[in-house]
């Protein structure tokens, strides 16, 4: 599918704004005051939550995205603002309702399991007056959006009324409106582009147990006709995304490895939107979607997914895994500032690791226990003929680079044609410079770019050119 690097389109998220608030921290000891565990609160931390977690994926993505809620005239609805428009969010048409509860949800966490959660919130519907101001402010602006999100968790500003509004002035504008559903009674959504609810929420919507291609067909059907939707769509989990225009279609999931798929749902209507927004096909779409939510699903807790980081995961999928770690110049760029802005420790190394033996595996050992990411600078077969003579090297970079990706010390190799990779370390600027202990005394290329040097010795008696010496001795016995 061709890149959607460049793509920039104009996105309108209306829904139900919340905060995700974490307080982690460590239980050792058990009250005096009450057989209760006692938390140390070490750390505090704020994200955006419910249609601001759909916000974040479409920033993510690269969407200028403008958001319309009503949210309390609160300290949260002020912090919850803040943190909108310091992601370059459009917040102009958010509404303050007087006496309104911002939703914020707070979760203790101890040695990584949640103790409890509390919320502090409204869940009763906006005000008439709110919600009249709010569809006012979006039909004035309307001709902005290329598309629109409806974001509903449930806590009152998709009132019924509101929303058959919202679709149908979007409808009389050709834009296409994307729901994430919520409750038993999807009604109110008549009228709109398409749903996403996943499996069980489609079943609880349209009372059909969805256990085969049979059922899944039947509910597919009904939501398109009771809904009246251009297209009806259930997301399957592991089993990927099922659409129905005129036909089923089944878009099988790609995700590798999944540890959490909290947030995996907005991550699914952000790309989808993103995608159609950005003219590609629903079918594209799709393909689209089920990348970034093969990305997302291996992160930890409620996370969003980068351009970089879906074609990355997409050039690795028919690769071997070895091969997924060998980098172009390019690519090694775009990763690194991803860590870096992670706030990770990049390490740096080099070498021709012509055939490679324990003390090179034990020096990319030492050298990966500096930080959290380790690249190898791989010298090209006409750099080490250059610097080790006519007949070498004994193996090819190809080759060369392979057996070092496939070390678990390694986290990506990175071929390179010039003698030395000065221009590769001016790059990627390292945290930490590593080179052998050989190179005590001497100048090394590239610490300009580095913020520490580090020395590691080399086992003794182990080398490319002594494993070659034994070999021909032997070829001459």
């Amino acid at each position: 599918m061709a890149s959607l690097r460049n793509a920039h389109p104009r996105i309108l998220v209306v829904g139900d704004l919340m905060i995700d608030h974490y307080l982690w921290g460590s239980c050792e000891r058990i009250s005096p005051e009450a057989p209760v565990q006692v938390v140390d609160i070490q750390k505090e931390t704020t994200v955006l939550g419910g249609a601001g977690n759909v916000v974040n994926n479409l920033v993510s993505l690269g969407a200028k995205v403008s958001v319309a809620s009503v949210i309390g005239e609160d300290e949260n609805g002020n912090e919850l603002q803040k943190m909108l428009e310091t992601i370059a969010v459009d917040t102009t048409n958010i509404i303050k309702q007087n006496g309104r509860k911002t939703s914020k949800k707070s979760r203790i966490i101890a040695s990584n399991q949640q103790i409890v959660r509390y919320d502090q919130e409204s869940k009763e519907d906006v005000s008439i007056e709110a919600s009249v101001k709010l569809a006012r402010a979006i039909e004035k602006q309307i001709d902005n959006y290329d598309t629109i999100i409806l974001s509903d968790y449930g806590k009152g500003v998709l009132t019924d009324r509101f929303t058959q509004d919202i679709i149908t002035m979007a409808n009389s504008k050709n834009k296409k409106v994307f729901v994430d559903p919520k409750g038993e009674d999807y009604s109110k959504y008549s009228g709109a582009y398409t749903l996403t609810p996943n499996k069980k929420e489609a079943s609880f919507a349209t009372k059909i147990d969805i256990k085969d291609e049979k059922t899944l067909q039947e509910a597919l059907l009904k939501l398109k006709s009771t809904c009246k939707l251009t297209l009806s769509l259930i997301t399957l989990s592991e089993d990927g995304i099922a659409i129905y225009d005129d036909t089923l279609k089944r878009f099988p999931t790609v995700a590798k490895e999944v540890y959490d798929v909290t947030g995996a749902g907005d991550t699914v209507i952000a790309s989808l939107a993103f995608a159609v927004a950005s003219n590609k096909t629903i079918d594209e779409a799709c393909v689209f979607a089920n990348l970034a939510a093969g990305v997302v699903v291996g992160k930890i807790g409620s996370a969003t997914v980068t351009i970089d980081e879906i074609e990355e995961y997409e050039s690795t999928l028919h690769k071997s895994t070895s091969e997924s770690h060998i980098k172009t110049f390019e690519e090694i760029d775009r990763l690194v500032q991803r860590y870096k802005a992670q706030n990770k420790k990049i390490v740096f190394t080099n070498g021709c690791f012509d055939i490679l033996h324990v003390g090179h595996v034990k020096y990319l050992q030492e050298a990966k226990s500096f930080g959290d990411v380790l690249i190898v600078g791989l010298n090209s077969d006409a750099s080490v003929s250059r610097l080790k003579g006519p007949t070498r090297p004994v193996n090819p970079a190809e080759d060369r680079a392979y057996l070092l990706a496939a070390l678990e010390a390694v986290d990506f190799v990175v071929p390179f044609e010039d003698d030395t990779p000065y221009e590769l370390i001016k790059m990627i600027a390292p945290d930490v410079l590593v080179k052998g202990g050989d190179y005590e005394g001497k100048e090394v290329v590239g610490t300009e770019f580095s913020k520490e040097l580090k020395l590691v010795e080399f086992v003794d008696g182990k080398s490319t050119t002594r494993t070659i010496q034994k070999i021909q001795e032997s070829s001459t016995c």
